[in-house]
């Protein structure tokens, strides 16, 4: 299993020491997923997704997972909108984190957590 620091070190790795403000992304999981081998997820970006203003790159880090990096999705202006809808796995309960490089060279951040449950029992 990761740690906390080694998602951490995996969003340093990706975008460096930049700072990372907390909106922009939303990031939609089930409040309880009953086998952690297939999670839905959806990821959504605001923004216009111009040519001057869009999302480069979402980055989906999980502080549980033996990876902490669980995907990286490249985007441009031609991907239409800035959302992702997926299936991952999750190694048990945890709050998954998202990091959005915006074309301006910000980054932008969002979270949210899920129970995995395992017959009828958290795993925690």
């Amino acid at each position: 299993m990761a740690e906390p620091e080694d998602a951490e070190d995996a969003v340093r790795k990706l975008f460096g020491n930049r700072p990372i403000r907390e909106g922009k992304v939303t990031l939609k999981l089930p409040p309880i997923a009953e086998n952690g081998n297939s999670v839905q997820m959806t990821v959504s970006v605001e923004s216009p997704m111009t040519e001057k203003d869009h999302v480069r790159r979402i980055a989906i880090i999980s502080p549980r997972n033996p990876i902490p990096e669980i995907a990286i999705f490249s985007l441009s202006p031609a991907s239409g909108r800035a959302e992702i809808s997926t299936r991952v796995r999750l190694a048990g309960t945890q709050s998954v984190r998202v990091v959005a490089e915006m074309s301006d060279g910000s980054l932008w951040s969002g979270k949210a957590s899920t129970y995995v449950t395992l017959a009828a029992c958290i795993i925690g």
